[in-house]
């Protein structure tokens, strides 16, 4: 939280009033507001940006006319995918630009529970790569599943206290819940109660069982193959994940999202990305290389 003292500090900076922390001098900004490129320095204090312009810093950094952008960010994948734990993690991605993820640590809750998820909370905190985590909703996936754990509302509930809980994973059965079991309205109401967002996962659903998707509070989906499955959820005001990882690759079917009004309403993301797809393409980089090299 900001307080006071610290909003006095970045104030004075912001206005050149008081040396900032951090100058990085010489700077090629991309804008993404205005989709321009601006020259100039960059005044951080704090930890945060608070003046593009020209800046005196404590500590000055020349960069060149190097451009510097955000991060990018991978809202869904599953780190267990990548055989790395969180801070092998960083070292892949953070070289690629990835400066934030949304993990559903669905996989390694399947084999051992709770205990899992406070495992990859508590290797994945304090690291420069930011990651947030999403509960995963259905441990096991399935009641064919032979898991080593299960999930219940009760077991998940004290987990939205956490910061770095932004909601409930993808809600892949979704059968049960447009039929409204019972088991699994209770993580949507303990979800939804605590103020957090809920992912879907529901390939090829439509119509009808649709719009109850969309009424229990799913607010994407990931899962589209094809542009008019795409087309239907945005309809629904669901946001898409454009996903183009190791297990499956949409992005080519979806490139008519690449544009307003839909790009404003999806996101791209990996779902699962295996080592060697890491080191020989990159990350959410490479996502980006080939939505430009198909135009």
């Amino acid at each position: 939280m900001k307080t006071c003292k610290l909003l006095r500090e970045q104030v004075a900076a912001a206005t050149g009033s008081k040396k900032a922390e951090l100058v990085l001098k010489n700077a090629q900004i991309v804008n993404v507001f205005t989709q321009s490129v601006e020259t100039g320095d960059i005044a951080i204090e704090g930890g945060y940006i608070v003046g593009i312009g020209n800046y005196e810093g404590i500590t000055e950094k020349d960069l060149g006319g190097a451009y510097v952008c955000p991060g990018f960010l991978d809202g869904h994948i599953h780190i267990e995918s990548s055989m790395l734990c969180g801070p092998a993690f960083e070292q892949a991605v953070l070289p690629h630009g990835t400066t934030a993820v949304v993990t559903d640590p669905h996989e390694i809750s399947n084999v051992a529970g709770t205990a899992g998820l406070d495992f990859m909370l508590e290797t994945t905190k304090d690291l420069a790569l930011s990651i947030y985590f999403m509960l995963p909703s259905c441990v096991p996936a399935t009641g064919l599943d032979e898991s080593g754990a299960v999930l219940e509302a009760e077991q998940l509930r004290p987990y939205y206290q956490q910061p770095r809980v932004l909601g409930l994973a993808e809600l892949m059965n979704s059968y049960s819940t447009v039929r409204a079991d019972e088991k699994i309205l209770q993580k949507i109401c303990d979800c939804t109660a605590a103020g957090k967002k809920i992912d879907g996962h529901a390939p090829f659903l439509s119509g009808e069982e649709l719009n109850a998707y969309v009424v229990a509070g799913v607010q994407s989906d990931h899962e589209c193959s094809d542009i008019h499955e795409a087309m239907e959820k945005l309809r629904r005001g669901q946001y898409i994940m454009v996903r183009e990882g190791t297990a499956a690759q949409n992005m080519e079917s979806l490139l008519p999202l690449f544009r307003e009004p839909y790009c404003s309403r999806c996101m791209l993301v990996t779902d699962d990305k295996h080592p060697g797809d890491l080191l020989r393409g990159g990350h959410i980089d490479y996502i980006i290389r080939k939505a430009i090299a198909a135009g």
